[in-house]
């Protein structure tokens, strides 16, 4: 069965689709079957993808091909079972995205209303676990290792059921107070999704689409979009990072293992590198600003660590590349041992 990760973070511009995308890419090179879900309605994993023309043209071409409508045969009451989604191939083999949708957000009022679990509608009883039903098929029909949810920066009902029905789940963050106060909020708001989804995971067990009944594991959080100085995080950015660090360690995680959301805590290590040993142990990863490789990738389709040398202009993106392919080829390494380790436990 695939394993199911969600990125989520609430505040916006933390680098999330990013490094969703090209741990991907890692992922996908490693062997790995990995598909990649576009819930957040700015649609950007699907233009990283497909590219501006590309873009333009699947819209235009197949309007039917894409998340919502997936997801109409529960959420328009249609009279058949929901099925495996069309998902779109990249440039990197093994590696596949299910298309995003602009008008998704449509549909939170109706799954929010759903989750009412004194009072709800019996059409509505199939909302909360059609997203998860949808990946299931999705990633059957593919054969995936790991399914990959983009998700986009809000508090929305969306997002409450894409991280419940998670196996795991990522924090992005950026280099900015705005993500500490994200941490201490969602130090609140990711146990009240848990509670609630213990009971709903109950009441909608007789569903055509039932939740899935496992809590979901925080695997960690990144810092990412960070400026270097001699190779290290500049002073003033270190000192961010860290202050986020002391934050998850303050707030979230006492919370998340107050409902059963962490993994054992032997899984959890020191990041290794930039001999970075004041941050968390709970830090993933650390991905410096992209700069160049960061608009050569978007322009190309392709991954930060495979951008050609005929497109570096100085020695030093050379070096920056193969440093960016480390931190991605560690960040990938992490996801799978911790997650075939906590499978196995």
């Amino acid at each position: 069965m695939a394993i199911k990760i969600a990125f989520f973070n609430h505040k916006g511009g933390v680098g999330k689709t990013t490094s969703l995308f090209n741990l991907g890419a890692m992922l996908a090179q490693k062997g790995k079957n990995v598909l990649m879900i576009d819930a957040d309605t700015q649609c950007n994993l699907t233009l990283q993808i497909l590219g501006v023309e590309g873009y333009e043209n699947h819209y235009e071409n197949h309007p039917k091909n894409n998340i919502k409508s997936y997801l109409a045969p529960a959420f328009d009451s249609q009279p058949i079972l929901i099925s495996a989604g069309e998902c779109l191939s990249s440039t990197i083999p093994n590696l596949f995205v299910m298309p995003g949708s602009l008008d998704l957000s449509g549909s939170d009022t109706q799954l929010s209303m759903s989750f009412n679990l004194s009072s709800f509608l019996t059409s509505m009883q199939n909302l909360p676990g059609s997203f998860d039903y949808l990946i299931q098929k999705t990633a059957e029909r593919y054969q995936i290792d790991f399914v990959l949810i983009d998700m986009n920066p809000s508090l929305s009902a969306i997002n409450q059921d894409l991280l419940i029905s998670s196996d795991y789940f990522v924090i992005p963050t950026s280099v900015d107070y705005f993500s500490v106060q994200s941490i201490r909020s969602l130090a609140t708001k990711l146990p009240e999704w848990e509670t609630w989804a213990k009971k709903a995971r109950e009441v909608f067990k007789e569903s055509f689409y039932p939740l899935p009944l496992n809590t979901p594991k925080f695997l960690g959080f990144t810092c990412n979009k960070f400026n270097l100085s001699n190779g290290r995080p500049q002073f003033n950015h270190q000192q961010m990072m860290d202050r986020i660090g002391n934050t998850v360690n303050e707030f979230l995680i006492p919370n998340l293992r107050s409902v059963g959301m962490l993994l054992d805590d032997n899984l959890y290590h020191q990041y290794p590198q930039q001999e970075r040993q004041s941050q968390s142990k709970y830090c993933l990863a650390e991905f410096s600003d992209y700069y160049k490789l960061g608009v050569i990738s978007q322009q190309k389709n392709i991954p930060i660590f495979e951008v050609p040398d005929a497109d570096l202009t100085e020695e030093n993106q050379r070096t920056t590349r193969e440093w960016f392919n480390n931190i991605y080829d560690y960040f990938a390494n992490e996801i799978i041992i911790r997650t075939n380790n906590a499978t196995s436990n």
